[in-house]
């Protein structure tokens, strides 16, 4: 098996590379044994390929082929058929399932243990071994035959190498010197033996040989180390020598170590010297400036600020580890804190006389601005005190007690000295807006100046402003009547306690819009004023969390927009506002009255005339829509706002009342109605909103008003002219909505495009109306013949049938049309004429209108008539007793008359 082993090497695998590692003889069961050669061989070149190769000796000639090939990776099973009894069967699993018979169950146990190893070097892929023992595949090579049919275990695989071209020539040539060397081997091989001893002998001869100077190399040996002992003995003395110079330079090395570590000490001590006298150390003139400096003068204050902020800088060192053990820096503490309450109670002593002295010296100069409708300015107030902006700042910082109690007293003092000016600058409004009315004069003429009775006022104008009737122009009259009745009526309601129209003409409405302008005018810039002031000077910019100076509720209008955090505190309070929140709230204290005022004075505006709420709404809305692109936050914008509600509560209750008043109309029985009072108060309050509205911020609040009467406006006349019944109902419809229509279309009120189209159609459905049923009565009979003559055909008899009727024949329609000839017809028009004259009223000049309809209706029925005579009469020759042209005579020279 050996020497095919090496045949297959030499003529198979070496050629490609390869070499035989396993080989086992066998046969394909159950068939005719012919017999082949599995082979187990891996490539030379990296990366390495185990295959199994089949061998077949080729039936031409004494030589071995490759028959088939398979790539071990392919194999998955191994089948050695029983593991315990000696079965020389096994299967391999490729793409199908081979079966073998081997030769021996050695061979076949041999080449399963070098697949098996094969896999575990090159592949380590799950192969499955099925039936095989596990001796067989242990780690160890099994010895005996095996080995040397399989090739040895994986040492001997590695131990492998091929032989190189030198030594293959070697061997030909010394197998060519002995002519037997193939065909007798062991007598080749003992030959060599031979050769070998022959050498070995030579060798151990030349060894003996060179004794001698191997002793002569020994003897040197022997000097060179007693050399090398004079060596080491030299050294050994050198070295005790040195051991003194190196303990020396020991000492001198720790010395010098002590030497850096005391300047290094030294250096740190002298930094953190000079760290506490740079950052620690006031100055004499600042501690002077901070006991006794003067805070009156420019200079002194602004030394006390350079001091203060020295001061402060020196307390907020941040101090090292170690500092605090120092006496010197707990004496300099001392220091610091000594100088700090001594000068912020200096300094809020100082604040707080100011305030005192400023509140005194501004409320001695207010009878200046009683005469006029003006307040008093405080920005010289302002202007001393924000001198001490930088001092409030550092007392925040360092005393924030007394910055609060500072707070408070400024508010406390400012709020009574704005509160005495405010209540006189709206007594002189009061005075001044009660001007404009007769009555209002002899009311409003002395107002009280203590606040109990301004409060009285306030709340009987709040009381009262609920049951205000509205305007006094004509929309308060309250009677349907003739001009004579209707000033009698006006008479009456004045003596109900409202104003008379005339009265309070365009300059008394004019006047009182400048009043309420110029009070808003004033109050405006004050209030952005302080809130400025209170800002920079309490330094209030900052949106950070502090705790408010003032205590007191917020107000239900009051809405702060800033977050808030909660710090604990002695009271354990934990809602606080922010910065933002602190401004309003002073803001809220010191201008507290502001809107009691404004709601008194708006009271008592409506009071005097209701349309004043137009005027005062479209003010205020410009100024809320002004203070709220400054700060839709600030103080003003939120009282405004406020104000705000209440006036346009009062402009709707003008609205409701108008309308109220439209519901409780009553119309005279014993006059003609005309133009009622109300449509002319619509059409005086629309000329008027259009005039105050004009480039207004709330147009929408007056379209919503306008859709709100006019309805109104359309139910009541329809209400009136059922009522009526001296006047027609169509006329009252008529001229109404003849004068609804006119003076939508001259207003031009966008908003009531609709309303003004039905009052158009209301006005030409009733005026026809009018025009037929009037009509009806100077052609009475005439009238009925045809309307009988007309039910005859709508029965189903032919027109010209029809005179053959007992009651409609030729002889009876020449009677009824000789009860009417042309002297009766104009008779009958100018009676007509003379009739609807009574019904119209002078007020709209619908007459001509009117009349000139009746004409056109008139030559329409005629024409009607004289159509029906033609097809139910023909040939008859019948015709009116009037023509056409002297209908229109009759109709001109009746209108000329008049």
């Amino acid at each position: 098996m050996t020497a095919i082993k090496h045949a297959l090497q030499r003529d198979i695998f070496t050629p490609n590379d390869e070499r035989l590692l396993g080989i086992v003889n066998v046969c394909k069961a159950g068939k005719k044994k012919k017999n082949c050669f599995l082979c187990a061989t891996v490539t030379t070149e990296r990366p390495v390929q185990v295959k199994v190769v089949k061998v077949k000796k080729s039936d031409k000639g004494d030589f071995y082929k490759r028959q088939q090939t398979w790539e071990l990776r392919d194999l998955t099973v191994v089948d050695a058929k029983d593991a315990s009894k000696e079965n020389p069967e096994f299967d391999l699993h490729f793409e199908k399932v081979y079966r073998w018979l081997a030769s021996s169950t050695a061979e076949k146990n041999s080449f399963i243990s070098c697949i098996w190893k094969l896999n575990q070097r090159y592949l380590r892929k799950k192969l499955e071994f099925v039936n095989v023992s596990s001796q067989l595949l242990e780690e160890s090579v099994p010895s005996g035959e095996s080995q040397s049919v399989a090739g040895g275990d994986e040492d001997a695989l590695d131990d492998y190498q091929e032989l190189s071209a030198r030594e293959e020539q070697d061997i030909e040539s010394m197998m060519e010197m002995c002519e037997y060397a193939i065909s007798n081997a062991e007598g080749f091989a003992e030959k060599l033996f031979k050769e070998l001893q022959v050498l070995d002998g030579a060798n151990i001869q030349s060894i003996m040989a060179s004794e001698k100077q191997v002793n002569i190399l020994m003897q040197l040996l022997d000097e060179a180390l007693s050399e090398v002992d004079t060596i080491e003995g030299k050294l050994s003395s050198y070295e005790e020598m040195l051991q003194s110079v190196r303990d020396q330079m020991d000492q001198i090395s720790q010395s010098n170590r002590l030497i850096q570590i005391s300047n290094t000490n030294n250096g740190k001590l002298l930094d953190e010297i000079q760290f506490l006298v740079n950052y620690m150390d006031l100055s004499k003139g600042h501690i002077r400036a901070l006991q006794e400096g003067d805070l009156t003068s420019p200079k002194g204050i602004e030394a006390c600020i350079n001091a203060s902020e020295a001061l402060l800088q020196c307390m907020n060192v941040a101090l090292r580890p170690g500092h605090h053990e120092l006496k010197a820096v707990t004496q300099q503490q001392l220091l610091f804190a000594e100088l700090r309450d001594t000068f912020a109670r200096r300094l809020t002593n100082h604040l707080n006389n100011v305030f005192v002295h400023q509140g005194h010296d501004q409320s001695s100069t207010l009878s200046q601005h009683t005469a006029d409708l003006t307040l008093p300015k405080h920005s010289p107030l302002h202007r001393d005190l924000l001198r001490y902006a930088k001092l409030m700042e550092w007392l925040k910082n360092t005393h924030r007690e007394k910055y609060e109690g500072l707070s408070r007293t400024y508010v406390d003092y400012m709020s009574r000295l704005y509160e005495r000016e405010i209540k006189d600058f709206f007594e002189v409004a009061k005075i001044k807006m009660a001007g404009t009315s007769k009555e209002a004069k002899g009311k409003f003429a002395t107002l009280p100046r203590k606040e109990s009775a301004l409060k009285q006022e306030t709340e009987s104008l709040h009381g009262s402003s609920g049951k205000l009737t509205g305007s006094t122009s004509s929309l308060n009259k309250l009677t349907v009547q003739g001009s004579n009745s209707r000033r009698s009526q006006s008479s009456s309601l004045l003596d109900m306690g409202n104003m008379s129209a005339s009265d309070l003409d365009v300059a008394d409405r004019t006047k009182f819009d400048k009043i309420f302008e110029q009070v808003l005018s004033e109050l405006e810039p004050l209030c952005l004023a302080e809130q400025d002031f209170i800002s920079k000077f309490f330094k209030l910019q900052q949106h950070q969390a502090v705790m408010p100076p003032l205590a007191q509720p917020e107000t239900e209008e009051f809405d702060g927009s800033a977050p808030s955090r909660i710090l604990p505190q002695a009271e354990h309070r934990h809602s606080l506002s922010s910065e933002k929140d602190m401004v309003r709230q002073m803001m809220n204290k010191i201008f507290q009255s502001i809107e009691p005022e404004l709601n008194s004075l708006i009271a008592l505006g409506d009071k005097i005339d209701s349309f004043h709420s137009l005027y005062m709404l479209v003010k205020m809305s410009h100024h809320v829509w002004t203070a709220e692109n400054v700060d839709p936050a600030s103080f003003l914008s939120t009282t405004l706002g406020n104000v705000l509600v209440t006036v346009k509560r009062n402009f709707d209750k003008c609205i409701s009342s108008q309308i109220r008043q439209m519901e409780e109309v009553k119309i005279s029985k014993k006059s003609k109605v005309g133009i009622l009072p109300f449509v002319i108060g619509f059409e005086e309050f629309a000329e008027l909103a259009e005039t105050i509205f004009r480039n207004a911020e709330r147009r929408g609040d007056l379209d919503k008003a306008y859709v709100k009467l006019i309805k109104a406006v359309f139910m009541n006349v329809e209400k009136v002219a059922n009522e009526s019944q001296k006047t027609p109902r169509d006329v009252v419809m008529m001229e109404n909505f003849h004068h609804i229509f006119s003076t939508l279309s001259r207003l031009k009120i966008s908003c009531l495009d609709a309303e003004r189209r039905e009052a158009k159609h209301k006005y030409t459905d009733h005026l026809q109306s009018y025009v037929i049923n009037s009509l009806g009565q100077p052609l009475e009979k005439l009238n009925h013949f045809f309307e009988g003559v007309e039910a005859r055909v709508a029965q189903g008899v032919r027109e010209e049938e029809v005179s053959y009727q007992l009651a409609f024949n030729k002889q009876e329609l020449r009677k009824v049309i000789k009860e009417y000839p042309g002297k009766e017809v104009k008779k009958g028009l100018d009676n007509l004429y003379k009739k609807v004259d009574k019904h119209l009223c002078e007020e709209e000049s619908l007459l001509q209108v009117v009349w000139h309809s009746m004409q056109d209706e008139f030559i329409r029925q005629y024409k009607h008539f004289e159509g029906l005579i033609g097809r139910c009469y023909p040939g008859s020759g019948i015709t009116m007793e009037f023509t056409i042209q002297d209908m229109l005579e009759y109709f001109s020279s009746i209108a000329q008359s008049h």
